[in-house]
């Protein structure tokens, strides 16, 4: 249960701006009707995930690998119950996903780059600082655009599950 109550949707910039997520995003989820508190935060949240989801050229496979490593290394449940399905649509595959919760990750299960970029959202989740071997193992991977985008993509979403879990937001919340 969260820690404070949703959102009233009905009145004022909060019913504008979920009419707006709605045309979006097809609803508002549990996020959105508690940033709704505030709607000048939660506008700026929408304009920035959605230019990190949908505007950014970074492949949609390597975004949602991050996203679902950084819900599992936050214990973020209602972040990873909303990308899974997306992580799959995008190109993982199922015994991916179920590796990302693991605190060492099977080697097997990814490619190279995939191996340097899940080091990076570790190191970028876990400590902030990015040694710079780390750094070294991803930059041959990514165009300057890309790693700008990459990078933004695991801070945005380690802020994600940080608002999260803080209020005490999951999928099973009454609304």
């Amino acid at each position: 249960m969260a820690r404070i109550d949703y959102a009233d949707l009905s009145r004022g910039e909060a019913a504008a701006l979920a009419d707006r997520i709605v045309a979006e995003r097809g609803s508002v989820l549990h996020l959105y009707q508690m940033l709704l508190h505030s709607p000048p935060a939660a506008e700026g949240w929408l304009t920035y995930l959605s230019a990190i989801r949908h505007r950014c050229g970074l492949g949609g496979a390597i975004r949602e690998l991050v996203i679902m490593r950084i819900a599992h290394l936050n214990r973020a449940p209602y972040e990873a119950d909303q990308h899974a399905p997306i992580a799959l649509r995008e190109g993982l595959r199922q015994d991916q996903l179920d590796v990302l919760a693991l605190d060492a990750i099977p080697a097997d299960r990814f490619d190279a780059r995939e191996r340097a970029v899940l080091a990076y959202a570790d190191a970028m989740t876990r400590s902030v600082q990015v040694p710079d071997a780390v750094f070294q193992a991803v930059r041959p991977y990514f165009q300057d655009r890309e790693l700008v985008e990459l990078t933004a993509t695991i801070a945005a979403y380690n802020m994600v599950s940080r608002f999260l879990e803080a209020l005490q937001v999951h999928s099973d919340d009454q609304r």
